[in-house]
């Protein structure tokens, strides 16, 4: 599936990351892969022409604003609460905002069967992630980190709203998914620019830009795109829990990272709610 092919991709986002030069800005690692995965993302879909209404358009720039607003909070919350915090109250808040914007906007209220995956996900990719850290933890509690993670579920839950909205519509998912990104693009360059570029000029730092932009913006949203067009923007948030553990189990097998017996458990869980999203409805007579 497309979509959980694009959560696997975007599970390499942390460790690729983590190789970038030491005192580099969190917001500037993750605008640097906006800007040119969205340059690639809009230069992919020049050939198709997007004819829209006028208020197709300013959800369009609803969705850039979304999509700019993810590197620009996600990324400091993971400063300043860590990975495993940052990625769970994200992408767990991705889904619920999700389910209540689609139901706030006038889409049918969510299904139990997305209620009672989406719930066993959440709760899975929470033990999956902080299943190692849960005992003998001293950390302190960074609220501004806290609402800056719930702000970048927000952000992706509002762009994966908006695009499938338009998709749903039959407009072409890449010139969605370009004009919006190659926007987003555009409106986080200043970030790249007034923080200090010297890192894209060591090989470390061109190296972590351009796997983020080729493989974790423009190909992964490329897949998301064209996922949303089979799938309702409520189930592929949901999905794209399958992230953590692909981060997970990059950890484990590429840095000798080891997971606690809490942590398999989680994901088990978490494979459980996926699998229920992924496999068809049964259709009843």
């Amino acid at each position: 599936m497309p979509i959980l092919t694009a959560a696997v991709l975007w599970g390499s986002t942390g460790t690729a990351a983590s190789f970038a030069p030491t005192g580099t800005p969190a917001a500037a690692i993750g605008s640097a892969g906006l800007a040119l995965g969205g340059l690639l993302l809009f230069l992919s879909a020049r050939g198709h022409r997007l004819a829209c209404t006028s208020s197709e358009r300013w959800l369009l720039l609803l969705g850039a604003c979304a999509v700019a607003g993810y590197p620009l909070s996600f990324y400091p919350a993971v400063a300043r609460t860590g990975v495993a915090v940052a990625t769970v109250i994200a992408l767990g808040c991705a889904p619920i905002f999700s389910g209540l914007l689609a139901w706030m906007t006038g889409r049918s209220a969510p299904t139990a069967r997305w209620g009672c995956a989406t719930a066993a996900a959440v709760i899975g990719c929470a033990v999956l992630v902080l299943g190692s850290e849960l005992s003998g933890s001293t950390a302190s509690v960074d609220l501004l980190g806290i609402v800056l993670a719930v702000l970048g579920g927000l952000t992706y839950a509002v762009y994966a709203l908006i695009a499938g909205r338009l998709i749903a519509r039959g407009h072409a998912s890449g010139s969605v998914v370009g004009i919006m990104f190659g926007t987003a693009g555009l409106l986080v360059l200043p970030v790249v620019l007034c923080t200090g570029p010297r890192w894209l000029a060591t090989l470390p730092g061109a190296a972590v830009a351009l796997h983020l932009a080729v493989f974790t913006t423009f190909l992964a949203y490329r897949l998301f795109g064209y996922g949303l067009r089979h799938t309702s923007p409520e189930t592929a948030t949901t999905l794209t829990l399958a992230e953590p553990a692909v981060a997970a189990v990059l950890g484990v097998t590429m840095v000798g990272e080891r997971l606690s017996a809490p942590s398999w458990y989680g994901m088990a869980l978490l494979a459980i709610g996926l699998i229920t999203l992924a496999l068809p409805a049964r259709r009843t007579s």
